[in-house]
């Protein structure tokens, strides 16, 4: 997946979501370094403002764009939309990077010294069906939203790439429950309608409190099934459009504030898998679920 010769000798832009702090802002980071320009987004103008001076201070004055977004409000989408169309008239690259757990965490839980305080804590960790909706409509709706918004402006690039950043919690094993697994599984029959149709059940149960009876995951239902249908999603759209390059990543287990910086890796590291996809060569995988660098499974879509 060497970039090729000639791949970055004119003006590409990049859209990154959530990218005031960690992972999307090294996203930002490596992306302007490489001579990209980005518009880093984020819901506090506060904090983007914040973080682009950061950006400045390493000397990239010239490559980075700060933008308000949140992308559960689809309002601030087509305000970015018209942003994007009125400055540089397309979009080459879109960073789906905005996540949320879904849950609540017990500050009060004690932890002993050899046990990892993040994972240990999301076992136990409060779920409600507020924090569960929030959940699949920041992961999942939100990435959908921008990435159908923005569309029109990345058909306008002749290498037009999307990253959604993902997890391996979104697995199919870690789905459980067996219609769903066979659902998002069947990639010939896959739609967007089944995934909604996987959430809508999903939530239904939890509402009714059947999450356990239903064998549905028992601790981070949510942010499991948003990722997985995430994951769908990406096989969707690759299909739908073989002249883009999309395909989602776990960054791996990184020092951020979401995972109470308990990572093993840092966010240097932690952002050159969602680069690497970003920057991918003509002729580049698509439709596929990497795991860091690995490329994990490969969808059965007839690309490659």
């Amino acid at each position: 997946m060497a970039e090729a010769s000639n791949f970055l000798t004119t003006e590409r832009v990049a859209v990154v979501t959530g990218a005031n702090k960690g992972i999307g802002l090294e996203i930002c980071r490596q992306l302007a370094l490489k001579g990209i320009v980005v518009i880093l987004t984020a819901r506090d103008e506060k904090k983007g403002d914040e973080a682009i001076d950061m950006l400045k201070e390493c000397g990239l004055s010239n490559n980075v764009i700060f933008h308000q977004l949140d992308v559960t409000d689809t309002s601030t989408i087509a305000k970015l939309k018209d942003f994007i169309k009125a400055r540089f008239g397309k979009l080459d690259i879109l960073v789906n990077n905005a996540g949320v757990l879904g849950v609540l965490m017990d500050k009060d839980v004690i932890i002993s010294p050899e046990q990892d305080l993040f994972f240990e804590k999301l076992k136990v960790a409060t779920q409600t069906c507020d924090l569960a909706e929030e959940c699949i409509k920041t992961n999942y709706y939100g990435a959908k939203w921008m990435i159908q918004e923005l569309l029109p402006l990345l058909q306008l690039s002749d290498s037009p790439r999307i990253v959604n950043v993902s997890s391996m919690a979104g697995q199919l094993k870690n789905v459980r429950n067996e219609w769903a697994i066979g659902v998002l599984n069947d990639s010939e029959n896959l739609t967007e309608d089944k995934v909604d149709e996987v959430w809508n059940a999903f939530l239904k149960d939890f509402k009714e409190g059947l999450l356990e009876n239903k064998n549905w995951p028992p601790n981070s239902s949510a942010y499991i099934l948003s990722k997985a249908a995430i994951n769908a999603y990406t096989r969707i759209l690759a299909k739908k459009h073989p002249n883009f390059l999309i395909n989602c990543v776990c960054p791996g287990y990184v020092k951020t504030d979401i995972c109470l910086n308990c990572g093993t890796l840092s966010v240097e590291e932690g952002a050159e898998s969602p680069v690497r996809l970003a920057l991918l060569p003509q002729g580049g995988p698509s439709g596929n679920f990497f795991n860091r660098k690995e490329l994990t499974f490969l969808m059965k879509l007839g690309i490659s």
